[in-house]
Order: structure tokens, then C-alpha cells, then sequence
């Protein structure tokens, strides 16, 4: 010992050290040191509790165990022991020996204190007059007994399991700010209120831009809570909006011939600005996939068609065979577009020209409507205000899947589901600043500020004018092509890049 010590204060040692100490145990702890470490520059620990409370260290492992690897809230605490080396969390926070009813009884203070925190945040990352992002999502549930979960609209693709359904509100960066959840048939747009209220009574903050898909800012959100608190607002037409301006000629199709974006008006939307795109790329793409499921289709109806009229074992009876038919149109989606013939021993079909021609008109085109004056937002600005609920959506894929793996939720009461959903969005703003800093090294897209104010297009990112210097979207193709960053450093994935240093100190 006495040898170690005269090393680590610079000194050379007599004995040597191999023999004078054995290694017991050794922690991952790199990793930890990392997101902790982030967290701390953040003083997101301060904002949880100004005081250095055993609740407080709680809340911070059980962030920093989402963020590095996500488990149920017994798993955890088995990995604060000492008789298991998930990591150093445990021996850094002084939580040896902390069991899941003190995980929970952590998160139930926690959650007492999700108002102050949100608060805060809302200080830090948000001021009047700025762009607010929110979106709703959903998220399957184990059990029966939360009185949160209802059977709604499933995201997940999981009809037969219950659901909650939490809103999320970021920053025009995409930072999150606050999370709230509501029961599972909760329909996205009544969510709107809430957020409204918070913002101003809340937060203290009565005059932003609001910024909401077609979901969410829908004609009635727009009336009721909107509209009618005058609040500025960015959103986009559903394709049956769309549809009809085109079928007024409020929109001419010839207006992209040369230009990709152009300012409408429509006496359906009065005193709304209308800010018509067109995504050509995007246009070729969905032509090329409806012309795939087309050919597929008819591949199929061809074999109904024929076994209409072979020799042995000949399918016939209209119930039959549109029984047959029913489960080629539902199969690829596309039933709208063929005319079907079906007699009690024949079968026939052709395309719906008619169909096909109404909904290629559609191809790549998006409208963006707002009440957001063209002084304070061009309408290239705009367009890229409403791109950026991207960063929302992102948030929610880190959230159900990639990363955080809010699910799978087994907590039986409403205020434990609710600290829960408010814990896995704390550790999603660890990451997210995390990622920002990252950002070169990982396959995330980076400097998104700078290729904004380059960009002249909202349809694609424009090239640099210096051949040697590596565009926005470039330099992205090329992290992803070639696996190395310009520093010819390996590129990774958040988790990857974690998990590469998790031995590290």
C-alpha cells in the first residue's frame, strides 16, 4: 500500500507492485462515469434536490442504469449490491445494499417533485415568443390493475394489451421539457389542453409557437384552444384537405415545375398562412412502392382468376371467391385501386386509372398551414419548424425502443406508472445532451444549426461551394458508408459507444 502511494504521488517504488496488492473485483465504470459525469455538468442533480439526500442518489443510479442499461426497477437494485458487477453506480453513490421498495419509495418522491423540475427546465431551455414542440404517443401494458391503462389506438401494434398514453413537450431544439400521462384511450388531441394550461399557469409563459402534427392540432383543438387564446400556432393539412384544394385549384400542380415550395391562399383557411412542398425524391419513391404493390396484387388476383376456371377442384360461389379476393386486397393495402368483378363461377378485375391518378397527385406533397405572420417566419423557416418534430419522434423511438425502453411497464398504481414515464424522461434529457456532444462520433446526424442556415432547399440539404469541405448531409452518408469519422475514428451508436467504454476510467 505504502508502495501505491508513492507512485500516485509521483514517486518511484522500491517493492514491486504486482506482488504487493491482488486485485479482488474490478466494476465496469466507465460508462457510469460518462452519463454520471453528464449529468453533473447539467446540474441535473441540483434540480432534483439541492440537498445530497439517500432519495436523491437513488433517483440519480436509477437514471443513470436506464440511460447504460435498462431493467425492471428489482434488477436494479440487484445491481447496486455488491454481490453482482453491473457497474460502480452502487460503490460511487453510496447505495450498497439499496432493495426495490426503496427504489420505489424513491421514485413516489421523485414524483413529488415532478412540477418544481419541470419547472426548471422550463426556465433553462424555453422563454417567450420560441418554438414549443409536442406530440403524444402511446405505450403497451403488463397487467391489469393500473387504473391508467385502457384499451385505445395501439401504436405498438398490440390490440389485445392495455395502454397509457403520455404527451411529450420539447424545446424547438428538441430538449424535453415535461411528460404527462393519460389513460389509454385518451384520444392525442384533448392532450393539447393540458400542455396550454402548463405553459402558462405553470410556467409562466403566455406567448409561444405551438408546433403539432395533423393529430394533434386538429380543426377542433384549433377552435377551442388555439384559436381561441390566441396563440400562434404551425401544423399540416390531412390528405383529404390536401385533395380538395387541389380539386379547387387551390393548388396547381404546375406551381413545382420549377420551385418546391410556394404560398397558397384558400377562402377555407381565412387568415391562415398555406405553404404548399413538394418533395420530388419523395414523389419517385411512393410511385415506385404503389407500382410494386400494384404488380403484387395482380399476381395474386391472377391465381384467383385462374382458379376460377381450371378443370379440377374449381373455385366457384361468389362468397368464395371474394372471400379470396378480400384477402389479396387487404393483404398489400391497395384494394382502392382495381375494380373487381365477382360472379357465382368467374372473376375479373382491372385498375381504378381514376384512383391511381387521384392519389399520385398527392406524391411528395405536403401543406403546412400556420398563423405565424411571414415577419416573424418565412415560409422556408416555417417548413422547417414543423420538419423539426422529428426531434419529438426521435425522443419517442428512444423512449418505446432504442435506447431508454420505457417498456415493458409493470407497476400496478397510477402515481408509479406516472414517476416511471417522468424517470425514463429525465434520463432521455441526459441522453439527449449526450448525443449532442456526441454527435460527430456517433452516426447521428451533426451540426444541424450550421446546415440549416446553409440550406436553401426544404427538400434536401444543398452541397458545400468548397469541394474538400463535407456538406450536412454528406458528411452523415459518409459516417454511415464508412463506418469512420473525418478523424478516421470509428463511428458507433449511443449504446455502442457506452458499452465500448464501460472498463474505462
Amino acid at each position: 500500500m505504502n508502495g501505491l502511494q508513492i507512485l500516485l504521488k509521483g514517486g518511484e517504488a522500491i517493492e514491486s507492485l504486482p506482488e504487493a496488492f491482488k486485485i479482488i473485483r474490478s466494476r465496469p465504470h466507465g460508462h457510469v462515469a460518462a452519463v454520471l459525469g453528464s449529468l453533473k455538468n447539467l446540474d441535473l442533480h441540483n434540480l432534483i434536490s439541492s440537498e445530497n439526500t439517500r432519495e436523491r442518489r437513488l433517483i440519480l443510479a436509477m437514471i443513470v442504469a436506464r440511460i447504460i442499461e435498462p431493467r425492471s426497477k428489482l434488477a436494479t437494485a440487484r445491481g447496486l449490491s455488491n454481490e453482482t458487477c453491473f457497474s460502480s453506480i452502487g460503490e460511487i453513490l453510496r447505495l450498497e445494499g439499496a432493495d426495490e421498495d426503496e427504489l420505489y419509495q424513491a421514485m413516489d418522491w421523485l414524483l413529488d417533485r415532478q412540477q418544481t423540475i419541470e419547472n426548471s427546465l422550463a426556465a433553462k431551455h424555453l422563454e417567450s415568443g420560441s418554438l414549443v414542440l409536442y406530440d403524444a404517443s402511446s405505450s403497451y401494458f403488463e397487467g391489469k390493475t393500473c387504473p391508467l391503462t385502457q384499451y385505445g389506438y395501439n401504436r405498438d401494434g398490440k390490440k389485445e394489451k392495455l395502454q397509457i398514453v403520455f404527451g411529450l413537450l420539447c424545446n424547438r431544439e428538441g430538449c424535453p421539457i415535461a411528460v404527462e400521462v393519460f389513460e389509454g384511450n385518451t384520444a392525442d388531441p384533448t392532450t393539447l389542453t393540458n400542455q396550454i394550461e402548463k405553459l402558462r399557469d405553470r410556467f409562466g409563459i403566455k406567448q409561444v409557437i405551438w408546433v403539432g402534427d395533423r393529430r394533434i392540432i386538429t380543426s377542433t383543438t384549433l377552435k377551442q384552444d388555439l384559436k381561441k387564446g390566441s396563440l400562434d400556432w404551425i401544423s399540416a393539412l390531412r390528405s383529404t384537405q390536401i385533395r380538395s384544394l387541389i380539386e379547387h385549384s387551390s393548388i396547381q400542380l404546375s406551381l413545382f415545375d420549377e420551385q418546391n415550395i410556394a404560398e397558397i391562399s384558400s377562402d377555407d383557411y381565412p387568415g391562415e398562412r398555406l405553404i404548399a412542398c413538394r418533395n420530388p425524391i419523395l414523389a419517385a419513391d411512393r410511385a415506385k412502392t404503389r407500382e410494386e404493390l400494384l404488380k403484387a396484387t395482380e399476381k395474386e388476383l391472377d391465381k384467383i382468376a385462374a382458379a376460377t376456371t381450371r378443370q379440377k377442384r374449381r373455385l366457384k360461389g361468389e362468397s368464395n371467391i371474394g372471400l379470396k379476393v378480400g384477402q389479396v386486397l387487404n393483404r398489400y393495402k391497395v384494394g382502392k385501386h382495381f375494380k373487381v368483378d365477382i360472379q357465382a363461377d368467374s372473376f375479373s378485375y382491372e385498375r381504378n386509372k381514376q384512383s391511381i391518378e387521384s392519389e399520385a397527385a398527392l406524391d411528395g406533397l405536403f401543406v403546412i398551414r400556420t398563423s405565424v405572420e411571414q415577419e416573424v417566419l418565412s415560409a422556408q423557416e416555417t417548413v422547417k419548424a414543423y420538419k423539426s418534430l422529428s426531434q419529438v419522434e426521435q425522443a419517442f423511438r428512444s423512449f418505446k425502443t432504442v435506447d431508454l425502453k420505457i417498456r415493458l411497464i409493470y407497476h400496478h398504481t397510477t402515481e408509479r406508472v406516472k414517476a416511471h414515464v417522468f424517470l425514463c424522461m429525465l434520463a432521455y434529457y441526459v441522453e439527449w445532451h449526450m448525443r449532442s456532444v456526441l454527435a460527430p462520433i456517433l452516426f447521428d446526424e451533426d451540426d444541424c444549426a450550421e446546415a440549416q442556415l446553409k440550406q436553401k432547399s426544404v427538400v434536401h440539404a444543398e452541397y458545400s461551394d468548397t469541394p474538400k469541405a463535407l456538406s450536412f448531409a454528406d458528411r452523415a452518408l459518409t459516417k454511415a458508408r464508412t463506418k469512420r469519422t473525418e478523424d478516421n475514428l470509428p463511428v458507433h451508436s449511443f449504446q455502442t459507444l457506452l458499452a465500448a467504454n464501460r472498463d474505462y476510467c
